[in-house]
Parts: structure tokens; sequence; C-alpha cells
């Protein structure tokens, strides 16, 4: 981690109550109320390649990430998967979004792990058969929650977690992607 990632860590203000959750994006709200273009966020990644290997490397708030192939369509398993990793951004976000969802709804969550989990098929990525999509062709997430909320409670909270998730979103209404020279 670097000093700033570091620096940013320690002074991460914890939200634990639906009071300081409130007040943090009370002012939010006013604000994109009155001005929807200071609602819009421009969020950016970049990744290098690698000299000789067939790799990418990535700067993260987290630490630098190296991606590869998967062992599914030549890798050997010592690199991240850009595959995994979007379903790791997506349970990251559903995470955070169910925390922030319950918190407002005042339900308290004891523990709540959430596991994604995606289907593709390597021919598709490899070029095998060109009938056979490139990427995941179904993605699920699972919400194993430890909680004394009723059934009803669980399921509002899961459907809002699952409408506010902006991965989630982002994955069912795919946005138009481009990639052109710089």
């Amino acid at each position: 981690m670097t000093t700033a990632q570091t620096e940013n860590h320690a002074a991460h203000e914890k939200i634990a109550d639906v009071a300081s959750l409130r007040a943090r994006q009370k002012p939010l709200k006013e604000r994109y109320s009155e001005d929807a273009a200071a609602a819009v966020v421009t969020s950016r990644a970049s990744a290098r390649v690698l000299g000789d290997d067939i790799a990418a490397e990535l700067d993260t708030d987290a630490g630098t990430v190296v991606a590869g192939l998967h062992p599914a369509t030549g890798g050997d398993g010592t690199q991240a998967c850009s595959g995994d990793i979007v379903l790791q951004a997506l349970v990251a976000c559903a995470a955070v979004t169910l925390k922030s969802v319950a918190t407002a709804m005042r339900v308290p969550l004891r523990s709540a792990t959430l596991t994604a989990t995606g289907e593709w098929d390597a021919r598709g990525t490899l070029g095998v058969a060109k009938d056979v999509p490139v990427g995941f062709t179904s993605v699920s997430v699972v919400a194993d929650l430890d909680t004394d909320a009723d059934d009803a409670t669980v399921d509002r909270l899961l459907e809002l977690t699952e409408r506010y998730c902006v991965v989630a979103q982002t994955l069912r209404n795919p946005p138009e992607v481009s990639v052109e020279r710089a």
C-alpha cells in the first residue's frame, strides 16, 4: 500500500448508523437535486501492458494488480483474471450497497457474505467457435445474511441492493463500449 493509500485508509471515517449515513448523503442529494450535472461522475482506470508477458498491470486504491490469462485460456493461474475482477467488482459494489441499504432501512446485520458466480465458454474468447459468445453468459449473486429481519424485509433489502448497485446495473444494462487509439 502506498503512503497516500495508507493515509486515506487511516482517515476513512466509518458510517455506523443511519444518522451518520443520512448526514453524509443529505447535502449530496440536495446538491444533485438542484444541479443534475454535478451528479455525473467520470471514473477512470488504466492498465499497462507488461513487456514480454501477456499481462497487464493496473493500479488500484488497494495496490497494484497484475492481470493475465485465465487458466482456461492458457494462463498459469498466478495472475488475476479480468473476468474474476468483474465478479469481484460486482460483489464489492453489492456488499457496500447492501450495507448502505440495510443501514438506511435499520436492518441489523450480524454478518453478510456475497458470492458471485459467472459462467463463460472459453471457446468464445479463444475464437474456437464463432457462434459462442465472448464473456459471461450468466452471473448470479448469492447473499448469505445473518440477521433477525423477516423474509419480506430481507427480500426488500436484496431488491434495493440490486437496484442501486452500480456494477450490477452496468452488467444488466450495458453501456456502449469503444476501444480507440490515443
